[in-house]
């Protein structure tokens, strides 16, 4: 699960950063509001959760979670703030926030509202099973099933399979792949991409799918059906 975390108090950020990393979760960090808007409203980065700074610098928290409703950007979104005024709590939740945290908190207790917006059904959840063709994906256990035959994924082939059958016959370049599975602050090489698409290939043919992995040379890859 991939969190954007956007607060402009290093010291703080870096903490938080940390104990999400620690409890298995994917963060990108941003400190001001204007690289704080780019990484919000880039719908390729695929984020699952948003934890916003309310007086973040150059362009304020509430804005860019405005701006993300109106994109139409519907992760939740958890404001952490010490603007704790009953009226600064409505109008950041009429803003677009799911919840709000004041400052100070404890981490646990921050923790526990991502577990608690996250496990809420919504379409992040019910998008957990994907079909294409003759393929079926559970991605909660990284089960793969083809006619009556089921085989288990390891992490990184149960993300990368996630991407490319959300959006089958759609081209991804191997850019786009890195920040969706790796993430921003990845140093992952984009061998790393051609060596799981190759893992998937050996999956799909293993299971006689008629799906296949189609390389587009310079270009990248989409998920598509075999032509007879």
């Amino acid at each position: 699960m991939k969190i954007l975390l956007l607060e402009d108090d290093l010291e703080l950020c870096s903490s938080i950063q940390s104990q999400l990393t620690k409890n298995g979760y994917m963060v990108d960090a941003c400190n001001d509001g204007e690289t704080a808007m780019l990484y919000a409203l880039h719908t390729d980065y695929s984020y699952d959760l948003a934890i916003v700074d309310r007086m973040l610098p150059v362009i304020d928290g509430l804005t860019i979670i405005k701006a993300m409703r109106k994109k139409g950007i519907q992760i939740p979104v958890i404001i952490i703030t010490g603007m704790t005024a009953l009226n600064e709590k409505i109008e950041g939740l009429d803003g677009g926030a799911d919840d709000y945290l004041a400052k100070p908190f404890h981490i646990q207790e921050l923790l526990a509202r991502v577990r608690a917006l996250t496990r809420r059904p919504g379409e992040i959840k019910a998008e957990d099973k994907l079909c294409y063709a003759d393929l079926c994906f559970n991605k909660s256990n990284r089960e793969l099933t083809c006619s009556l035959k089921t085989i288990f994924l390891t992490a990184k082939e149960s993300e990368l399979l996630y991407v490319l059958m959300k959006s089958p016959e759609t081209l991804f370049q191997r850019e786009q792949l890195i920040l969706k599975i790796w993430g921003t602050s990845s140093e992952v090489e984009q061998g790393n991409v051609d060596n799981y698409i190759s893992f998937l290939r050996k999956r799909l043919r293993e299971l006689k799918s008629i799906c296949e992995i189609k390389t587009v040379y310079g270009a990248g890859y989409s998920l598509t059906q075999k032509r007879k």
